[in-house]
Parts: C-alpha cells; structure tokens; sequence
C-alpha cells in the first residue's frame, strides 16, 4: 500500500477547467498564494485533469484527477453494498477523493464557490467536509454563495460550523450565516478570488470592435430555471434584433463554459445562426480564462448569465447586466452598487423580450455612471479579495 504523505494546501470541490469560472478560482488562488508564499504548490483535486493540464499551468499547482465511481460498475455495486450494510455514508467520497487520502492536507479549500446553491450537491459537501475533519484537515470554504432557504437546514448549519472559516463572497450568504447560527468568527465577507484574474491580451476576434461592441453570454442553466421553455433565448433573441435596429454596435456573444452537459456555445451558436447574415455579430471561440477576460474587457458593456464571465467583466469596469438565477447574482450586484435592482434581471421573472430590451436601455442610459462607479470602487474591491490567499496561509500556520 502507498505511504501517505502530508502535504500544506489542497483544493477540492473543482469540476474542471472546461468551465472557466472553475478554472479562473484556480489560477487566482493559485497565483496569490505564490505571490505569498513562492515555494507553495497547492494540490488540487479535480473532476477533469485533463481539461486542467490544457488550460492551467503546470508551475501554478499539481493536478489530481477524481475517481468517478459511476464509470466502473462492480466497484460502485461493491461500494453501495458496503455503505448500505455499515452505514458508512463517507466511503464513496474517500473513494472519489483517494489523493486527498494519500495526500493528506493540512488546509483542505473548499472552491466549488456555488456548490451550496443547489440542493442536489449539498450531500456530498457535508460528508467530503466530514471526511476530511476525520483525516484532521482544517476545512475552509472559499468564494462561496448559499441559498439562504438551504441554511435553514440544521444538517447544513452544523455541516457550517465545522469549517474552520468560511469565505463568503457576497452579502446576502454572509448574513444567512449569520442569521442560521453559524458563528460570527468563523464567517468573512470577501469578495470572490476571481476578481483577481489577471487580464491577458490576445488576438481580438476579426469584427470586433475594441470600445463598440456589446458582449452576450447565455448559459443552457438558464432555461432550466425560465418560467417559460425558450423564453430567455427568444428574449435574447428580440434583444439583439433591438441592438442591430437602433445602433452601430457590433455584438460578441462569448462562451465561457465549454462542457458537453452544459455548453453556452449550444444556444450561443443558436444565436449566431440567426444573425451571421447581418456581418455584426461574431462568436468566440475556447480558450483561457484569462483571454476571455481580456475580451470581455474589451466590451463596451456586456450582458451574461454565467458569475464569472460577469465577474470578469465587473472586474475590469465594464457596464454590466446579468440575466441571474441564483444568490450569487443579486448578491455580487448588491455588493457593487447597493442594490441589485436594475443590474440583475432574474431569470425566474424572464416573460419576454421586452423586460430585456428594458433593462439592457437602463444599461445603455446610465452606461457612464456604472462605469465610473466600477472604477472608483473597483480597486479596493480587487484588494479585498487577497484576503482570500491571508485566510489560507493563516490557516495552515494555526497549530
């Protein structure tokens, strides 16, 4: 049997760098604890090491990829066979988590920043979080946003309590902590790591159009969560007819989650075939988060579904309108600008394209106030969320 060796600083809970909102938590973690600490080279666990050897440099961290149960039957029906006898309800993640096992972790970061806004991911985060407690791992949950209706749950309040901190990254999940009971020392309010990605220049796509060009994101989630089957994508559809009538802008629509169970280019591309004709509209293509950053910086304002193609663009002080689905959303705007009315538009109340079309005008009209707002409070903000690398290091220097 392979010796196990104890290491400083794991990351789990990462799902792949196909989406690039995972890998922009990575490599900004990642790069501010180097800047910190040089010799650190956290380990991070993951859903796909292969989508991380193409995106993320290898000098930044190392890659452990996940055991998938679910692709090897007669270990799954031996371990389902195991649990239901003993009752063991952690055996599947050690199994999964076999690197954090052999690699033990002094400091264990949670970074599946949303994980705790979906029911269906709740059970895994409690018993990976009780696992490793198990191993003696100090547990920090990092960039993270909770529905407050799911931390009423008493399992998932207690489940809180044995982080030794947790980071959240907006206002609304800091005070659902609060307010379930999770105790006050253990919770900050800090911005998502993110914010901290660098911008790195690349080759703007042929037609656009630096400082005259809108930027779109639509992610498939959306419509999982419209009122109305094909109403978002039908709004953004009356939207960019609205933008070719009554402008010169060009449109940029602009993937950033390139995964086969939830792809943006599938309604993206959608979109690009409806208007390829008119020479103004242009869809980009994969690459590093980091570049795509670097495009959405380029915008003049940008519309976007996915947090971090939104954060992307907030960061680099771009006027922007999030068609949101979550706590994350309305709890970022909220942060930025005091209220997140009129730069969030929940998917829930998505009817038609008119609520869109509205609310991209709001945008339109106040564009220079919301860009000197982001700049005047852009770069504190940014500073704050170093805080998310401080609260790593003190961790593994607490006896």
């Amino acid at each position: 049997m392979r010796a196990k060796r104890n290491i400083p600083v794991a990351f789990y809970m990462h799902s792949g760098s196909g989406n690039h909102g995972c890998e922009a938590i990575v490599v900004s973690l990642s790069k501010m604890l180097e800047q910190k600490r040089p010799s650190l080279k956290p380990l991070v666990t993951t859903n796909s090491k292969e989508e991380d050897e193409k995106y993320i440099p290898d000098s930044l961290c190392e890659i452990a990829e996940e055991n998938h149960i679910a692709r090897h039957f007669f270990t799954h029906t031996l371990y389902y066979i195991y649990r239901k006898l003993s009752g063991d309800r952690e055996s599947f993640l050690r199994y999964r988590f076999k690197s954090l096992i052999r690699n033990v972790p002094k400091v264990a970061v949670g970074i599946g920043g949303d994980t705790y806004c979906y029911d269906y991911m709740v059970e895994d985060n409690i018993l990976t979080n009780r696992m490793l407690h198990h191993q003696n791992s100090k547990t920090i949950l990092l960039g993270c946003s909770v529905e407050p209706d799911l931390v009423k749950r008493p399992d998932i309040v207690e489940d809180m309590k044995l982080y030794e901190k947790i980071l959240a990254r907006e206002s609304i999940t800091y005070k659902a902590l609060l307010d379930a009971g999770v105790p006050k020392e253990k919770v900050m309010l800090v911005p998502d790591p993110a914010f901290t990605l660098p911008v790195v220049e690349c080759q703007l796509p042929s037609g656009f159009e630096k400082g005259n060009t809108i930027g779109i994101n639509l992610s498939p989630l959306v419509e999982d969560y419209a009122k109305q089957k094909g109403g978002a994508l039908k709004a953004y559809e009356d939207l960019i007819k609205y933008i070719l009538a009554t402008t010169d802008f060009k449109i940029a629509l602009i993937p950033h989650v390139f995964w086969e169970r939830s792809d943006d280019l599938k309604p993206l591309n959608h979109l690009y075939r409806l208007f390829e004709a008119s020479d103004r509209v242009i869809i980009t293509g994969d690459m590093p988060a980091s570049n795509i950053k670097y495009i959405i910086s380029s915008c003049r304002m940008f519309i976007g579904a996915r947090t971090h193609a939104t954060i992307a663009a907030y960061s680099t002080c771009v006027p922007t309108l999030v068609l949101g689905y979550s706590v994350k959303a309305r709890g970022i705007a909220k942060d930025l600008f005091g209220s997140h009315e009129h730069y969030v538009l929940p998917v829930q109340s998505l009817l038609n394209g008119e609520q869109l079309i509205e609310a991209y005008n709001y945008l339109y009209e106040n564009e220079d106030d919301i860009r000197n707002r982001l700049k005047k409070i852009m770069p504190s903000y940014i500073e704050k969320a170093y805080e998310n690398a401080n609260q790593v290091l003190a961790l593994l220097e607490k006896e």
